[in-house]
């Protein structure tokens, strides 16, 4: 046997006897660790854009984890009420939520201000709020005295003005009307003269239909029609002057959080940043025609709220966010870094994408084929 035959074999053997010994040991205790938790929603089960938009979160965390981190995604009433979701994750009954902030304003004020605000910030100037302008340091401290840690998870963009069996000419045609209305904007119409009803989505249609209320907003074309409201309400209004880019939330037990290893946080943090933009463009792609075949097909009434209504609500929300806020410090600040990012990011706004949206909409001919 040549030396260099005796020294492969010798190599050889005490690889093998190496290998050996390492597999006899245990593997490091976070390649075996798996973690399965629940997910409740607001959202009717598999709801579009929604309740879909939950299952993505959960699948993108299965898949971004290995399966180390897994999440099995649960509809409204499926465990808890729609309303119960944030009760569900604060006390640990479950790990994870996700629904829209403004439903937890009875839990803490402030919260309903990280939504959406009238005739506040767009999706992409709340992002940007968010992440440049101080906004999730002040959410997350909104969401801690709920016992939770916050991240946003999709946004509707702006949505429409609402579905109404009254015609709305003024701001008087307020007074006396039964909507179903959340957040921020119900406040607006209540000081108008109207009665709020708080209805989750799975309930609006029936409350319509038996004339329990006149009129409501969801989100927009797409999942309106989903909903079949067309069927039940005669006029179709926009714009969505009370959430110009409605956030929803992911939020997680804050124990269960911070139990969490540094590498699964940043998974589900990747895995919202990813959401957060994909449901947004998923509104964006099916509002427009979803509206068409709402129109074409079921011979929707669409109709804009006349200026004239539009500036009444916009001086009457103005006091109504100054009114509402100045009552709690916490609701206080998030307002007042609302007000101050809106004024730098509207003279950027009008100038950049407004004036372009003014543009693109001037009578000349773009292009054609044939």
């Amino acid at each position: 046997m040549s030396i260099e035959r005796r020294t492969f074999i010798r190599g050889a053997a005490l690889g093998g006897a190496a290998a050996a010994a390492a597999s006899s040991f245990p593997k490091p205790a976070i390649a075996q660790e798996r973690r399965e938790w629940r997910m409740v929603t607001t959202w009717p089960a598999n709801f579009p854009g929604l309740g879909t938009g939950a299952n993505l979160l959960a699948e993108l965390i299965g898949r971004m984890s290995d399966g180390r981190l897994t999440v099995t995604v649960y509809g409204a009433g499926e465990i808890v009420p729609a309303f119960e979701a944030i009760d569900a994750v604060s006390s640990g009954t479950v790990e994870m939520g996700h629904g829209a902030p403004y439903y937890w304003k009875g839990k803490v004020e402030a919260a309903q201000y990280i939504a959406a605000t009238p005739f506040g910030l767009t999706a992409q100037e709340q992002n940007a709020w968010l992440q440049y302008g101080g906004g999730q340091e002040i959410a997350d401290r909104i969401y801690e005295e709920m016992g939770c840690k916050f991240f946003p998870s999709g946004n509707t963009g702006t949505q429409m003005g609402g579905w109404f069996n009254v015609e709305m000419n003024t701001i008087e045609d307020f007074r006396g009307l039964k909507m179903r209305i959340p957040g921020l904007g119900g406040e607006v119409v209540s000081a108008a003269g109207g009665t709020v009803v708080n209805l989750p989505g799975g309930e609006i249609l029936p409350a319509l239909q038996s004339g329990a209320i006149d009129a409501t907003e969801w989100v927009g074309p797409y999942n309106d029609l989903a909903f079949g409201l067309y069927q039940v309400a005669q006029y179709y209004y926009y714009p969505g002057w009370h959430e110009p880019g409605t956030m929803l939330d992911n939020f997680i037990n804050l124990s269960a959080w911070n139990d969490l290893p540094a590498d699964l946080q940043a998974i589900v943090e990747a895995a919202n940043t990813a959401v957060n933009q994909l449901v947004l463009s998923e509104f964006t792609a099916r509002n427009n025609q979803a509206l068409q075949t709402l129109v074409t097909e079921h011979n929707v009434d669409l109709r804009p709220f006349p200026d004239e209504l539009l500036i009444a609500l916009g001086n009457l929300a103005g006091e109504v966010l100054r009114d509402l806020s100045e009552g709690d410090p916490l609701s206080r600040e998030v307002m007042e870094s609302l007000i101050s990012f809106r004024s730098n990011v509207k003279a950027w706004a009008d100038v950049g994408e407004g004036a372009y949206l003014r543009a693109r909409s001037l009578p000349y001919q773009w292009v054609t084929f044939g």
